[in-house]
């Protein structure tokens, strides 16, 4: 197998990031979905936005949005390719052990499975035109522990629209980030739709 290449569609890496500024002070997490195709590209669709609370790593709350999730895409021939983690401070670029242990339990169902983590400082260049995408990619590598990827010249975090970054600024400036509606807040209200419907519209 050759190096695998992860390419992020502009509604789903927007929704992630727009889900991380929403709730500044604290953690938040989300699951990527897509497919790999023929030549070793996971190519990630869609974004799932799911906790913003101190507990992100609760099981059956975790569980139970999986399980819908894996309903409603499996359907559009979708799966979990992988995992998106802000840490709750805005210096911490480590990945922490809550977001390990979902990505391994995603790396069971699919072997090529990323952890995107927010890159705060990335975040802040924003407005200077920056066309690279503003999260790390960790991949597993041969002795199973999560490595930043990119750093060996190996897996790399690809935008799949090169102007992702301006729109995304654009909806920063416009306070988008207000509307994005996560797993958390679906269930202490139902009617606030997990799928976003009406985000780009």
């Amino acid at each position: 197998m050759g190096e695998v290449k992860y390419e992020i569609s502009q509604n789903a890496y927007i929704k992630l990031v727009l889900h991380a500024i929403k709730h500044k002070s604290t953690s938040v997490n989300g699951v990527l979905l897509g497919r790999s195709n023929q030549n070793d590209v996971v190519e990630i669709v869609e974004s799932v936005p799911l906790f913003h609370n101190p507990h992100l790593g609760l099981l059956p709350p975790l569980e139970i949005a999986l399980i819908m999730i894996e309903d409603h895409y499996g359907s559009q021939g979708l799966g979990i390719v992988g995992y998106f983690h802000a840490n709750e401070r805005f210096d911490d670029s480590e990945l922490g052990n809550v977001s390990k242990n979902i990505g391994d339990h995603i790396f069971r169902y699919f072997p090529q499975a990323a952890i995107l983590l927010l890159d705060n400082k990335k975040l802040e260049t924003l407005p200077k035109g920056n066309q690279s995408p503003v999260l790390q990619l960790y991949a597993r590598d041969a002795s199973k522990n999560w490595k930043l990827a990119g750093s060996d010249g190996g897996s790399k975090l690809i935008l799949k629209e090169p102007a992702a970054n301006i729109v995304l600024s654009d909806f920063i400036s416009s306070k988008k980030w207000q509307d994005v509606v996560d797993f958390d807040d679906h269930l202490d209200d139902i009617t606030k739709d997990w799928l976003n419907p009406d985000l780009f519209k």
